[in-house]
């Protein structure tokens, strides 16, 4: 037997040994009806329905608009060479060992492997995905894309795109675990937008990279995806890389870094509004520094040129069809543009959340911060109830709260448990067992009923003193 499968087996019995996965407990549902509607099968989407799993709760549709293999950034939009997050974090196994990426990764490669490991590959991350998927028998639905959200009786209807067509099915909740972008857009500066789009990519963007070659590239952004870039347009070629930042100086401080610690991210939630917006809008300032090795990879290469403290630039086109960018630092030509602008918060952004862009609290619409700590990013969040849920302004408008952010929209309201790999061992259980409490509430009048017709007989005396069995 292999390493691999002597680890599935191990697995299974592990989950065995723990009383791992629950049986089947919620009353059934009509064709095309499901308890949860999970849209989102990378990190966040698997764990999720790994959770719900391990209650009982099989009920699932799982969707991811990519192709099977290429659910979240790891493998298309992501440039980074390795994951950031330290290799010991636990995430998607929620507790169980041979679930780990530890324990996936000595299987694949051996142990000395994984002791010489700094952070793993953005590869192998996608390796080990894909196989927890199989070895918890998770189904997902690939190349299926949530066009839009109705209310339904009791829930939520759904509209698919699905490679046979469109599909409606209805949910009791709907997850929305779709990472960085899922309440949003990436953030093109207004006069970077008015170019021709193929002036410029996004780090967001999905695209070959392989037309950099031989070019004069600029860099926009001084966070660790704007590093990226530079890293990647040397890799690629590029002729020279420019690369600006507002800010002087770089971020030097990661603030996750501080955050990782059981008090924070398992009770961020619990913090009064004030508390929560101080702690984001330090996060949000402090900005993302890069890591040693983005920073070296460019920093000693002749063609990379990096311009702090450039303030606010403007852009505009040249009669030879390139890039002039004229901004404190000076005035530059460049063939491309590839940013590192980071992302907005606005519902109205999201086809399939268009419904309810307009109908939700914000925490602009809730909470006003000190002038001095104005941010209208932050405002721009939804501001999300106990159960990571859309909060309607109308409260007659039930069928919004049935819809859970656990994406990039929880920031504010629960700390980093919802987007990346910090956090998600806190953030898995918390959306999970408000799931399961919501599910057993609105089904309590079966469970009820269900009781009290309950006569079972577990024990009829007996004179001759042997068991019941």
């Amino acid at each position: 037997m292999g390493a691999l499968a002597a680890l599935q087996a191990q697995v299974a019995s592990e989950l065995d040994r723990i009383e791992g996965l629950a049986c089947d407990w919620l009353p059934a549902r009509a064709p095309d009806s499901y308890d949860v509607v999970i849209c989102g099968a990378g990190l966040a989407g698997l764990g999720v329905a790994f959770g719900l799993k391990r209650r009982g709760i099989n009920n699932v549709l799982v969707i991811d608009q990519r192709p099977k293999g290429q659910e979240g950034p790891w493998v298309t939009a992501a440039r980074m060479k390795t994951l950031r997050s330290p290799k010991h974090l636990a995430s998607v196994d929620l507790g169980v060992p041979s679930l780990t990426l530890r324990a996936w990764y000595e299987a694949t490669y051996g142990t000395a492997a994984w002791d010489a490991l700094d952070k793993p590959a953005k590869e192998d991350w996608m390796r080990y995905l894909i196989w927890f998927r199989a070895v918890t028998g998770l189904h997902v639905e690939n190349d299926t894309t949530l066009v839009g959200l109705a209310p339904a009786p009791s829930g939520v209807r759904l509209e698919l795109a699905t490679p046979t067509g469109r599909k409606y099915v209805q949910a009791g909740h709907v997850v929305m675990a779709t990472g960085l972008v899922g309440s949003g857009a990436a953030w093109i500066p207004p006069e970077i937008a008015a170019l021709p789009r193929d002036m410029y990519t996004h780090s967001a963007d999905i695209c070959s990279d392989a037309g950099l070659a031989g070019r004069d590239v600029a860099v926009i952004g001084g966070a660790t995806s704007a590093f990226d870039w530079s890293v990647t347009a040397l890799e690629r070629g590029a002729r020279s890389v420019t690369h600006f930042a507002r800010r002087a100086g770089f971020a030097a401080t990661e603030g996750l870094a501080w955050m990782n610690f059981p008090g924070f991210l398992g009770h961020y939630a619990d913090l009064p509004d004030d508390h929560r917006w101080r702690y984001m809008h330090r996060y949000f300032t402090m900005g993302i520094p890069p890591t040693q090795d983005q920073y070296n990879r460019a920093a000693f290469d002749p063609r990379f040129h990096y311009h702090a403290g450039a303030g606010a630039s403007h852009y505009s086109l040249t009669g030879s069809g390139r890039v002039r960018i004229e901004n404190a630092c000076g005035t530059f030509e460049v063939d491309q543009l590839l940013l590192g602008t980071g992302y907005t918060s606005d519902l109205s952004a999201r086809p399939e959340l268009s419904s309810v862009a307009g109908l939700v609290k914000l925490w602009g619409d809730v909470y006003t911060p000190p002038a001095a700590l104005g941010h209208r990013a932050l405002a721009a969040h939804p501001y999300l109830g106990y159960d990571f849920e859309l909060l309607p302004h109308d409260p007659a408008q039930v069928w919004i709260s049935r819809i859970h952010m656990f994406n990039a929209a929880a920031m504010l309201s629960f700390g980093p448990v919802a987007n990346g790999i910090t956090g998600a061992k806190y953030g898995i259980p918390m959306l999970v067992t408000a799931l399961a409490r919501q599910l057993f509430q609105e089904n309590r009048d079966h469970f009820l009923a269900a009781y009290e017709a309950f006569n079972d007989v577990h024990f009829v005396p007996r004179s001759d003193g042997k068991d019941n069995a």
